[in-house]
């Protein structure tokens, strides 16, 4: 057995449905690859369902159980019971494109990478509303193609959506850690800091659905901004300047505005960046429209980016303060994380 996907589940039963058809349609030698689900707990039929489940093509499942501990948890747990040569981790909410598995064994055979992770798009199927949201989680604008692309700012960490790693750095580094947010962006620090050979493998990409509403994609995003600062207390080095920039841009958002009721001068300054702001949402709109070609998609990605700057600013600044508190680590959403909207 070469590859072992490692999908962790809670409560994911019609996504757990959708990346099966999928990977159904995966070429690639079933004798090499397994799906290991680990259940954290699930209440909705899924053991039952996996249980009952018959692949038209031959896919060798299995499924794991525990008690709700988290993803982190699940994904040691799946570790701890892999057959695979290599680990691949990839979440519930992505869809594989037929030759994925081709594309990162190809890539593995000539680098010879001990860890590694591509990219997340959109499927053209996919709604308006997560087209824009792809937007503006993969574009430069949006996160300086930090989660993998042909351009991208400093250097690139694996996030578990999809990653990879082989046995031998399982064996020397061990599981992620229990953060509830940024486990993998620990994990590849960890990684790295152990001297393996690290690599993104640009045609190894997945569909990722991602949040289905708004509401669910800020306090996701506003809990990446927590994340970033507990990362920065455990890894200098994942606490880059480019990182306080939301935060600062929020944080003078806020100021200008409060002053300007006192000093009239500073209306003006708030009337400047409101401007600049418009240019920039202007940039999105067209630069979504011209991947997209929907006039709905460009007009949301405007909403989504605004919500992934001021969300993870938010956060980010919400961090600080816990830390400025005394705080060991910071806390984002945590009761109703996901929520029913």
């Amino acid at each position: 057995m070469k590859y072992t996907l490692i999908i962790p589940v809670y409560n994911r039963l019609n996504e757990v449905e959708e990346l099966l058809q999928s990977a159904e349609q995966l070429n690639f030698d079933r004798n090499l690859f397994e799906f290991l689900f680990v259940d954290d707990g699930s209440n909705d039929g899924f053991k039952e369902f996996i249980e009952t489940y018959q692949s038209d093509s031959g896919l060798n499942i299995e499924a794991i159980f525990q008690q709700n501990k988290g993803p982190g948890a699940a994904r040691n747990y799946g570790m701890s019971q892999a057959r695979g040569q290599y680990f691949i981790f990839i979440d519930s909410d992505c869809l594989f494109p037929p030759n994925y598995l081709q594309a990162l064994d190809k890539d593995l055979q000539l680098h010879g990478y001990d860890a590694f992770g591509g990219p997340d798009t959109s499927h053209p199927q996919f709604s308006e509303l997560l087209k824009a949201i792809n937007y503006s989680m993969t574009s430069f604008i949006g996160t300086g193609g930090t989660r993998g692309g042909k351009k991208q700012v400093g250097r690139y960490y694996p996030r578990s959506f999809n990653m990879g790693i082989s046995r031998a750095v399982y064996d020397k580094i061990g599981g992620m850690n229990d953060l509830r947010h940024g486990q993998d962006m620990d994990y590849s620090a960890r990684i790295y800091e152990a001297g393996f050979n690290v690599g993104f493998i640009l045609d190894a990409f997945v569909y990722h659905q991602r949040r289905t509403s708004l509401p669910k994609f800020f306090r996701q995003i506003f809990n990446w901004g927590v994340a970033r600062i507990n990362l920065g207390i455990l890894h200098p080095s994942l606490l880059k300047p480019v990182h306080y920039l939301p935060g600062l841009l929020v944080g003078f958002y806020l100021i200008v505005f409060l002053i300007s009721f006192v000093l009239p001068v500073f209306s003006k300054i708030l009337l400047l960046m409101l401007l600049g702001h418009l240019l920039v949402c202007g940039y999105a709109f067209f630069e979504s429209y011209k991947i997209y070609r929907n006039i709905k998609v460009a007009l949301l990605s405007i909403v989504t980016l605004n919500i992934q700057v001021f969300g993870y600013g938010s956060g980010f600044l919400w961090a600080l303060y816990q830390r400025a508190r005394g705080k060991r680590e910071a806390k984002g959403f945590v009761k109703n994380y996901y929520g029913k909207k």
